[in-house]
C-alpha cells in the first residue's frame, strides 16, 4: 500500500483533462520547472498565437486528453480504448470536436491495443566506483534487463549534469532520464549518479512521462531506496500484453496527407526545442537533402555525438522521417528503416543482422566499425566509405533548389502567421509533408513509367521528380534496385537498366 504522502508531486505523471473542450483551449499551462544543465525552461515548437493540439500541453510532453492518436505502419492513426467500455478505470474515449482527436474505427486489434498504457517495465540504474552501472530496482522483478544498465547511463555521462535517452531493448523501447549530483562522499569518488527509465513496445507514448522521470531521478539521487512512487506508477502503467501479440519492434511512424494535422508527430513535443523538425533541419542545412537520400535508400546510419545523447536521439527519429512515403504498395520489398536510437558496443551483435536502421552513439570507437553502418555522421559532417555511395554525398543543383524552395516555404509560413494569424499549420507539418510529397512524386512517375508500354526513365521524368538528371544519376540507379522497379535509365544517351 502506497502512502499518500508519497504521491505528491512525484507522482505527477498525467494530467486529468477538463470538464469540455472549450475550458481546455482557454487553460493557460503552467511553466516547466527547470531540469536541464541550464536551468532554463524549453520555448515550445508551437508558433506563438496557436493554440496547442489536444494531444500534448506546450512544453511539457504530458497527455491533455484521454484520446492519444499516434501512428503506427499499419494504419495511419490509432485510438485509446478503442472497445469504448472504459474497463481500464480511465474516463471513456470522448472526440474533442469535430477533426481533432476522433476515433477512427477499423483498426486492428493490435493498432488499438498500442495505444493504450503499455508501460513494461520501470528501473532504477546507478553507477558504482566498484562495479560499474547497474540494476539498483526495477519492477517486475523478474523481468530481463540485461543490458540496460549501459543504455540508460551513456557512455561519458560523468561529464555532463543530466541527459535523457531513448534506446531499445530487444522488442521494446526506452526511456530514462540521467542525473549526476555532487555528493560529499569518498566512498562515491564525489558525484551519484543514476537514471530512472521505463520500458514500452511502442516508443510514440514514451514522451508522456519524460517530466514524471525528471522528478524521479532527482528524487532518487536525494533519497537513494525510496521507490514507492515508482511501484505506485508501474501499478497504473503497467501493460497486459496481447495475447496474440509477437513483440514485434514497430517501424518509424507512417503519415498519410489526411491525418497529418489532425495528430501531428506527438512524440517531437518533447521537452528540448531542438527536437522539432525545424531545429532538425537548420542544423544539418543544405545537407538535410544528402540525408534524405541515404534515409530513401534504406542505408544504416549512425550518427555519432559525445554526451548529451537526448537531443541526437531526436535527429534519430527526424532522419526516418525523410523517408516517409503514403502511396499505397511502395517500399513493401525494401527493409524498414527503424529507429534504434542510442547504441553502445553491446549493440553490436544486433547491428550486425540489421539490414536498414538509424541510430545514434556517444562512443567513438563505432567509427571503425565500418562492417556495421554504410553512412557515419559526426556532428554536421556526413559521410560514407562505401564508394557507390560517396557521389551521394556532393550537392548538386537540384537538391540546393530544393533545399531553397524548402525555406521559403518555411519564411512563407512565419509570414502568414504573423500578419494573417493563420496557425492552422506549423513548421512541423510543413517539414514532413514536404518531404513525404517529394517521395510521392517520385514514386508516382516511376510507377507510372514503370507501367507503360514503353518503361523507359528520360531526363524529362528525371526533372519532374525534382531531381537532376546527371548529379542524381547514381541515386536513381540505386534506388530502382532497392526498390525493385523495372525501368531503363536513359540519360544523354547513356542507358542503364
Amino acid at each position: 500500500m502506497v502512502k499518500q504522502s508519497d504521491r505528491a508531486p512525484l507522482l505527477d505523471w498525467e494530467e486529468i483533462p477538463p470538464a469540455d473542450a472549450s475550458q481546455a483551449a482557454q487553460q493557460q499551462h503552467p511553466p516547466l520547472p527547470p531540469s536541464r544543465e541550464e536551468k532554463v525552461a524549453p520555448k515550445s515548437s508551437q508558433p506563438h498565437g496557436r493554440r496547442p493540439p489536444a494531444v500534448t500541453v506546450s512544453g511539457t510532453g504530458w497527455s491533455t486528453a484521454a484520446t492519444t492518436v499516434t501512428h503506427s505502419p499499419e494504419s495511419s492513426a490509432t485510438a485509446a480504448d478503442p472497445s469504448g467500455t472504459g474497463s481500464s478505470g480511465r474516463p471513456r474515449t470522448k472526440p474533442l470536436g469535430p477533426g481533432r482527436n476522433a476515433i477512427f474505427p477499423g483498426l486492428s486489434s493490435r493498432d488499438q491495443w498500442e495505444e493504450k498504457d503499455q508501460i513494461v517495465a520501470v528501473f532504477v540504474v546507478t553507477f558504482g566506483t566498484r562495479s560499474g552501472n547497474m540494476i539498483e530496482w526495477c519492477l517486475p522483478h523478474d523481468i530481463n534487463l540485461d543490458g540496460v544498465e549501459f543504455k540508460s547511463i551513456a557512455s561519458g555521462s560523468h561529464r555532463i549534469t543530466s541527459d535523457f535517452i531513448y534506446f531499445r531493448k530487444g522488442c521494446y523501447f526506452g526511456l530514462a532520464c540521467f542525473a549526476n549530483m555532487p555528493v560529499d562522499s569518498e566512498l562515491e569518488r564525489g558525484a551519484r549518479m543514476k537514471s530512472v527509465g521505463i520500458l514500452s513496445p511502442s516508443y510514440t507514448l514514451l514522451y508522456r512521462y519524460m517530466h514524471f522521470l525528471e522528478n524521479q531521478v532527482r528524487h532518487q539521487l536525494k533519497c537513494p531506496g525510496q521507490y514507492s512512487p515508482l511501484e505506485a506508477f508501474y501499478e497504473d502503467k503497467k501493460a497486459v500484453l496481447p495475447p496474440t501479440g509477437n513483440g514485434l519492434v514497430t517501424a518509424c511512424p507512417t503519415w498519410s496527407v489526411t491525418t497529418i494535422n489532425r495528430c501531428m508527430h506527438p512524440e517531437m513535443k518533447i521537452t528540448h526545442p531542438a527536437g522539432c523538425m525545424s531545429q532538425f533541419i537548420q542544423f544539418f542545412g543544405e545537407h538535410i537533402m544528402v540525408l534524405w537520400k541515404f534515409a530513401l535508400l534504406r542505408k544504416r546510419v549512425l550518427i555519432f555525438s559525445p554526451p548529451p545523447i537526448g537531443v541526437v536521439c531526436y535527429r534519430v527519429y527526424c532522419c526516418c522521417c525523410l523517408a516517409n512515403v503514403s502511396l499505397p504498395g511502395i517500399g513493401v520489398s525494401v527493409p524498414e528503416l527503424r529507429p534504434f536510437f542510442y547504441i553502445n558496443i553491446a549493440d553490436i551483435p544486433a547491428l550486425e543482422t540489421e539490414l536498414s536502421y538509424v541510430a545514434c552513439t556517444t562512443e567513438k570507437i563505432f567509427e571503425e566499425k565500418k562492417e556495421l553502418y554504410d553512412v557515419y555522421v559526426d556532428n554536421q559532417n556526413v559521410k560514407t566509405h562505401r564508394s557507390h555511395l560517396q557521389p551521394l554525398l556532393r550537392l548538386n543543383a537540384a537538391d540546393k533548389e530544393k533545399y531553397r524552395k524548402l525555406s521559403e516555404q518555411r519564411q512563407m509560413l512565419l509570414y502568414t502567421q504573423e500578419v494573417d494569424g493563420d496557425c492552422t499549420t506549423n513548421e512541423e507539418d510543413l517539414f514532413i509533408l514536404f518531404f513525404m510529397e517529394l517521395n510521392n512524386r517520385i514514386f508516382q512517375i516511376l510507377s507510372d513509367v514503370a507501367g507503360s508500354t514503353d518503361p523507359t526513365l528520360t531526363s524529362e521524368h528525371v526533372r519532374a521528380m525534382g531531381l537532376d538528371p546527371q548529379g542524381d544519376r547514381f541515386f536513381l540507379l540505386d534506388l530502382l534496385d532497392v526498390y525493385q522497379i523495372d525501368v531503363a535509365l536513359v540519360i544523354d544517351n547513356l542507358c542503364c537498366s
